[in-house]
């Protein structure tokens, strides 16, 4: 498809035109190692070699793929080149400043992760509106948007409400939502709210976080080869970090991006429960597609609608079959997995999570189960508007695509969805 930019303001062509709030030969610097090393070390006082040494192999190794794709492939906008050097020198920073903190407190290494409850259903399934349900019981940790991109040093209980870093990581949650007029009805981003833990592997380079942001098919292919073992280190790091000086609870963490990892996953976190959502992947990849193009569209002019849908049709098709694997081939254990609908969420969602709890084997008292409800009251779908989306358009045969996801659909008994 050719050029596509759903819902941009006015005010976002006249920044890229430079017609208002100037920012054209910041954006123009080049995404290079050196530029990147250079921007940090003025900023901290060290040298750039300094700044290299320490991002690692693993991180370099990333940088040096995902740099070059932004500068050749990604066709950013002015102001998408502006978004996105800030979000690379955010996650620098955050990356060096992760490594000193452990430097100066070792013992963070020894902090237990214990029985960690992971959401990992494929996006667009209800994995948002579930985690923010679980995050409703006092004895769970669910990390915040600020607290993930900006993790160190470690939050002090006594002053997390009022924390600065909020305001800042609020802020750069927030701007793709004004660059893009509906994104908030698609989904809802900000400092204080539940986060994907993928954010945590973007400190390594190693996430699907830029993928969706950006068009850039040589990372992606890196990415789907890479070794994510690392991405698992240092996500494992930064909830140690972040319950430091914390009472320890059980973390409940989400994002579509583990089915692609679930071996290493259960590597880093051998107790790790898991709860699976699923919903009929033809309704899957017209949501996501949208989301993804509206995401890139804050970046970026040129959105390949059809190359956003074939991406994600080949990637959770391979996925949703592993899954299967897994579950059958015994990766993990039945007692240790959970697996729902979005309609039976959508119809009754409190007996499902119900359900979660009771397979698991752990309680859900009265009083947490009714602030369950009350945030779900709170939060019903379409509160900040209705998403449009379909099938159609997406360049996707729709024969094909059941065929690719039968066995999935078989398997976890998924029913079908208006696919329009």
């Amino acid at each position: 498809m050719g050029d596509l930019h759903p819902g941009a303001p006015d005010w976002v062509a006249a920044v890229n035109r430079g017609d208002i709030w100037p920012m054209a030969e910041a954006a123009a610097a080049p995404f290079t190692v050196d530029r990147l090393a250079g921007e940090a070390a003025s900023k901290l006082g060290v040298d750039p070699v300094d700044v290299t040494d320490g991002l690692g192999g693993a991180a370099m190794e990333g940088l040096e793929v995902l740099l070059p794709a932004l500068e050749d492939e990604a066709r950013l906008t002015v102001l998408g080149r502006w978004i996105t050097h800030r979000f690379l020198a955010r996650l620098v920073e955050q990356r060096l400043a992760l490594d000193a903190y452990v430097a100066r407190d070792p013992g963070v290494l020894d902090e237990p992760i214990d029985e960690p409850w992971f959401v990992v259903g494929a996006p667009r399934t209800g994995t948002t509106i579930l985690h923010g349900v679980l995050a409703q019981d006092p004895r769970h940790r669910v990390p915040e948007g600020w607290e993930l991109l900006r993790p160190v040093p470690p939050p002090d209980p006594a002053t997390r409400d009022t924390d600065v870093r909020i305001a800042l990581a609020d802020a750069e949650l927030r701007t793709p939502q004004v660059v893009v007029s509906g994104l908030t009805a698609i989904h809802e981003y900000s400092g204080r709210m539940p986060k994907e833990c993928l954010s945590a592997m973007s400190l390594v380079f190693r996430s699907e976080e830029f993928v969706s942001r950006h068009d850039v098919p040589t990372y992606c292919a890196w990415l789907q080869a890479c070794d994510m073992r690392p991405a698992y280190d240092v996500h494992r790091r930064v909830l140690q970090v972040l319950q430091r000086r914390s009472p320890r609870r059980r973390w409940v963490l989400k994002s579509p991006v583990h089915l692609q990892s679930l071996p290493v996953l259960l590597a880093v976190y051998p107790d790790a429960r898991l709860s699976v959502t699923h919903r009929d992947p033809l309704v899957v990849l017209g949501s996501v597609t949208s989301l993804i193009a509206s995401m890139r569209a804050a970046h970026s002019d040129t959105v390949d609608v059809p190359g956003i849908a074939r991406y994600h049709a080949l990637l959770y098709g391979r996925s949703l079959d592993a899954l299967v694997d897994a579950c059958d081939g015994g990766l993990v254990p039945p007692d240790r997995i959970t697996h729902t609908t979005f309609a039976a969420f959508l119809a009754d969602p409190l007996p499902v999570v119900d359900g979660c709890y009771g397979h698991f084997g752990w309680d859900l008292p009265a009083q947490t189960r009714d602030a369950m409800g009350a945030y779900l009251d709170a939060n019903p779908q379409g509160r900040l508007g209705r998403h449009e989306y379909s099938f159609a358009g997406l360049g996707l045969d729709p024969a094909e695509e059941r065929a690719r996801f039968a066995r999935y659909v078989e398997r976890f008994a998924v029913p079908a969805g208006a696919v329009a």
